[in-house]
């Protein structure tokens, strides 16, 4: 190697350590793209499966849905609305049920929060799980969560409150539900907006 005068570096042979670089850059450039066209596919795998024509007509089912007027449910009417058999997503956290049918792509069948659709959520929020072990089957009054674990519902409740529809309570076994007038209904959605 060699100075040519103008700070640049020249290798004997000249033409053939310039061939080299160039086919070192452009083998970098390849392998770059290649990198860029695989993260893509994987983007696409996981977003575009969600969002493609099933996708998109589930949500616009849901966003066609009329406003659900206040009622009190059973764990087994909950059961209905996990956005599987129905287009509409509901889920309870502390005795209250929200529709969080808007929220489908996290509560959805497919969404990272879907084992929650159509369940009391209450227990897997407290306690940051996201296992079906951790949520029960039959009514969950939380006695066994600690003062830590139950603030930490309250706060999960205060979230969907703000956030979400709230469309009634969860009922105890044994329990009847409330009566709800129009006007009650009415008030409280318009509150809420």
């Amino acid at each position: 190697m060699a100075d040519d005068g103008q700070g640049r570096l020249r290798t004997e042979g000249g033409r053939a350590g310039g061939a080299a670089a160039a086919s070192g850059e452009m083998l970098l450039g390849v392998g770059l793209l290649a990198l860029v066209l695989l993260a893509a596919y994987r983007l696409y795998l996981r977003w575009g499966a969600r969002n493609g024509p099933g996708g998109a007509a589930r949500q616009g089912e849901a966003a066609a849905l009329p406003r659900m007027k206040r009622r009190d449910f059973s764990l087994e009417q909950l059961r209905e609305f996990d956005g599987a058999r129905n287009p509409r997503i509901l889920l309870a956290v502390n005795g209250k049920v929200f529709d969080v049918t808007k929220g489908s792509k996290f509560y959805g069948p497919e969404g990272p929060y879907g084992i929650f659709a159509g369940r009391d959520a209450s227990r897997g929020l407290a306690t940051f799980c996201l296992d079906k072990d951790a949520l029960r089957d039959e009514y969950d009054d939380l006695s066994d969560l600690n003062a830590v674990q139950m603030e930490s519902v309250r706060e999960w409740e205060m979230q969907f409150k703000e956030k979400y529809d709230y469309v009634g309570r969860l009922l105890k076994p044994g329990e009847e539900p409330s009566e709800y007038t129009d006007e009650e209904d009415t008030k409280d959605h318009t509150k809420q907006e």
